[in-house]
């Protein structure tokens, strides 16, 4: 009997702890102020406007764009920004313009020009670039292939007189 009176004082200090937390934990709760949320500031200025690229010396490589907007309380209306147009691109079509061409057709014996398409695959800094072009050029020469075995004997030749010197 002893035994369970020590289990019941056990139990119920134990309970009053919990009462006694929960109680201070709530006063606590309560006593904090609400901090106002933080109202998002909504810009009245425009999206910014970008210029092509300008290259610093040729036609590619790095430069700068002007960017601009529009707005009455915008701190800032104008600003530079840092750019590059690669080399290798195709600037007949617009030097921010990526195209992925497919192989030269035939050769047109009328115009004597071949001809393939190229489709848009990357445009830099939202460029006004069109989805699809067609390139042309001059055909060239139209010889026929040479057969593999004659280079064979060249080599197999140039092989033997340096033996020979």
């Amino acid at each position: 009997m002893l035994h369970q009176q020590q289990q019941r004082r056990m139990f119920m200090a134990a309970l009053l702890a919990l009462v006694f937390i929960l109680a201070a934990v709530s006063t606590t709760e309560a006593g904090k102020k609400e901090k106002p949320e933080k109202k998002a500031k909504k810009s009245d200025c425009g999206e910014w406007q970008w210029s092509v690229c300008v290259p610093t010396n040729g036609d590619c490589g790095l430069g700068t764009r002007e960017g601009t907007r529009t707005g009455a309380e915008c701190k800032q209306t104008t600003k530079t920004q840092k750019c590059k147009i690669p080399c290798n691109w195709k600037k007949q079509f617009g030097a921010e313009c990526k195209y992925q061409f497919q192989a030269w057709g035939e050769c047109d014996l009328n115009t004597a020009l071949k001809t393939r398409t190229g489709n848009l695959k990357r445009a830099l800094h939202n460029a006004d670039c069109q989805k699809t072009v067609t390139i042309s050029k001059p055909c060239g020469k139209l010889t026929k292939p040479k057969p593999q075995e004659s280079k064979k004997k060249k080599k197999e030749g140039k092989k033997q007189e340096k033996m020979l010197d």
